[in-house]
């Protein structure tokens, strides 16, 4: 490993935690920010995040505190892990503190809520073009990264150096980091897979099976590719890790929040009853309508993700959902190629 960096993560949730863990045990001087005193204290002298890692034993380390001037300010890097509807609030509160050369990078999912921006076109706009931006992003589920379980994760930056100096601080003997330059395709499939992942959480409730999840799956990146074509994104960005690995984890694993929610919703709970139960922000309620303005400004179908938005909303109900998807008239698989 290079010198350890001195690194700065806003977010003191269970990916921020697991990601600011992770960055400790590599050797870098690290320091969580949250706004819950309580929280912070319990990190700092338990070692553990009893709120979202509970019984998950932290490095000793690792810092935490609820000064965000003072985590950013020294930063060699910094690492963004807020919900999508904090993300804009909270660069633009670490814009005044960092350090002049360094770079912000992110590993929150999503877009931001109302305009429907990708987060690197809000960063962008609030830091100026001369910061070096990147998105860290692949199929993670937080517990598994903080109790060392192999994970594989892509960092995407139009800054070369820096997508590598991102992606070497986070790289370690269980926790593979790649590195690409597509940022729009990496987030188009780190937001959209949460959509996908309430279908096949839906279908699960409803015990139709693994063939139903495996076709839900794969007409759902389907659709991904599609839209990301449409918008610009390169395909080989959505079959590697910010895609494909991500989809496939979010719909089949039950750490998934959005898989709950539609596992919820398929077993006959309203929105409110299986939101109240995950206990956490679930993207895909907020995602879900931004997708879909995408898809309708250029001329896109996506009928998985439509009847998803439909069933969020509570226009129709998920068994009303599938009737409609199945319902749809048989065609090719690719009447004219991949992306048509």
């Amino acid at each position: 490993m290079d010198a350890p960096m001195k690194v700065a993560v806003l977010g003191a949730g269970s990916w921020g935690t697991a990601l600011a863990a992770l960055l400790a045990r590599n050797g870098h001087r690290t320091t969580v920010w949250g706004r819950n005193a309580g929280q912070v204290d319990a990190i700092n002298t338990l070692h553990e995040n009893t709120r979202y890692l509970p019984g998950i034993v932290l490095p000793a380390s690792l810092q935490a505190s609820t000064d965000l001037a003072a985590t950013v300010r020294d930063a060699d890097f910094i690492l963004v892990v807020t919900p999508s509807h904090a993300f804009t609030e909270t660069v633009q509160a670490l814009t005044p503190h960092r350090k002049a050369g360094v770079g912000v990078s992110w590993a929150t999912k999503g877009f931001e809520p109302g305009s429907g921006r990708f987060l690197h076109e809000v960063a962008a706009d609030i830091l100026g073009a001369d910061v070096a931006l990147a998105v860290v992003t692949g199929p993670s589920f937080a517990k598994e990264v903080t109790q060392g379980l192999p994970t594989a994760v892509t960092v995407h930056s139009e800054d070369p150096e820096f997508a590598q100096t991102v992606a070497e601080a986070l790289h370690g003997a269980t926790f593979r980091a790649y590195t690409g330059n597509d940022m729009l395709g990496a987030e188009l499939g780190g937001a959209m897979k949460n959509v996908l992942a309430v279908a096949t959480g839906v279908a699960d409730g409803m015990s139709l099976g693994l063939n139903a999840r495996a076709g839900l799956i794969t007409r759902g990146l389907n659709e991904m590719l599609r839209l990301n074509h449409a918008l610009g994104g390169r395909a080989e960005t959505l079959m590697g890790l910010a895609g494909l690995g991500d989809l496939v984890l979010t719909c089949t694993g039950d750490l998934s929040r959005n898989r709950r929610l539609g596992l919820a919703l398929g077993k006959g709970q309203s929105i409110r009853e299986a939101v109240a139960s995950i206990g956490q922000v679930v993207e895909s309620i907020q995602t879900c309508d931004e997708v879909m303005r995408l898809a309708e400004r250029f001329g896109i179908d996506l009928p998985i993700s439509a009847l998803v938005r439909r069933v969020l909303h509570e226009e129709i109900t998920p068994q009303e959902g599938l009737k409609l998807l199945l319902s749809r008239e048989q065609k090719p698989e690719y009447p004219q190629g991949l992306f048509e």
